[in-house]
């Protein structure tokens, strides 16, 4: 056999070998991945008589969703009180989401993107579990609008006026989660078969900015806001069963124990002290009907809000979204 053979014949036996090797180790992370899952999914760490995990493996969802955000604040000038009520674009989307023993994800398309009629850019995260969850999102837009008044003088600020950026976290724990589900209402990993409500401690953080582009008018100037809140607090969710619908309503205020709230006119920037109390509220509520034991409708509101300053300079921001989809368990 000449060299060149040789050689050329080892090459294939190697990556022979490499392919084999690859789908050897693809195959064990699979099936550990798997395993994990399964021993989660077979943990019995809640009340059987109130709660019950689906009997399929695999949930599909189809939703619509639809957000936005307001902002209106208000401070002290020399030139007079600075008033502000800006609101972004209504966001819509359409998105598929894929649950495997309770390992999520999910992909939104948004129709207004794609003709470039809204550039806005968001990204949701959220982890519910019976214990424990995890919520929050970043948002970049530049369709917020509005006005915008000092003194006598004001402005209509039209879309590409200001630029808002913002992102915002919170978490919740369940001190009754062997019996109350949040994942029943909003992930439909687990279902509620009792009625049954929980205390939860949560926590809270925001922040961001919104200022002026170079779009802005020169009679208006250069302004910016800045945001940063830390707050903690608690509530109380309940979960309402009545034959196939679920009933979910939750609500936790939560105190700013810290904040770097500043604003910027021009060149005179003035930092923002704290005004007990300042708040942020996290209210959730979603209807769940299950036609079957494989499909099912949601609903799902939440709210993330936002209040701070005193009663002559504040700031109010409120961030909503809403989903309708349909599901199939599988």
């Amino acid at each position: 056999m000449k060299l060149k053979q040789f050689c050329t014949l080892v090459a294939i036996l190697l990556a022979a070998q490499t392919v084999a090797f690859a789908q050897s180790k693809s195959e064990s992370v699979r099936n550990r991945v798997e395993d994990v899952l399964r021993k989660n999914r077979e943990k019995k760490n809640f009340d059987t008589l109130y709660m019950a995990r689906p009997d399929y493996k695999l949930t599909l969802k189809l939703r619509g969703n639809l957000s936005g955000n307001s902002i209106h604040a208000r401070y002290d000038d020399e030139g007079g009180k600075i008033k502000t009520k800006l609101n972004t674009s209504t966001r819509a989307t359409v998105s598929v989401g894929v649950n495997y023993m309770g390992l999520a994800a999910g992909l939104a398309i948004n129709p207004a993107n794609l003709s470039g009629k809204n550039k806005d850019m968001e990204f949701n995260l959220s982890a519910y579990f019976n214990r424990f969850g995890l919520e929050g999102y970043y948002q970049q837009s530049k369709t917020l609008s509005g006005t915008m008044s000092q003194g006598d003088a004001s402005y209509h600020l039209d879309k590409g006026v200001l630029r808002l950026a913002s992102v915002y976290l919170t978490g919740y724990y369940a001190f009754n989660h062997r019996r109350f589900s949040y994942p029943a209402a909003f992930t439909q990993s687990f279902l509620q078969k009792r009625s049954a409500g929980s205390w939860l401690v949560s926590f809270s953080y925001q922040g961001g900015s919104i200022k002026t582009t170079d779009k802005a008018p020169e009679e208006l100037g250069t302004a910016r806001i800045y945001v940063g809140n830390f707050a903690i607090g608690g509530g109380y969710g309940y979960n309402l069963v009545a034959k196939k619908w679920l009933f979910h309503l939750s609500f936790q205020p939560n105190i700013i124990i810290f904040n770097n709230n500043s604003y910027k006119w021009n060149d005179e920037k003035t930092s923002e002290a704290m005004h007990f109390p300042e708040m942020m509220f996290n209210t959730r509520a979603a209807i769940v009907y299950n036609i079957s034991p494989k499909y099912f409708v949601s609903s799902t509101f939440v709210m993330n809000s936002t209040v701070f300053g005193n009663y002559d300079e504040y700031t109010e921001q409120w961030r909503w979204r809403a989903r309708l989809g349909v599901g199939m368990r599988l």
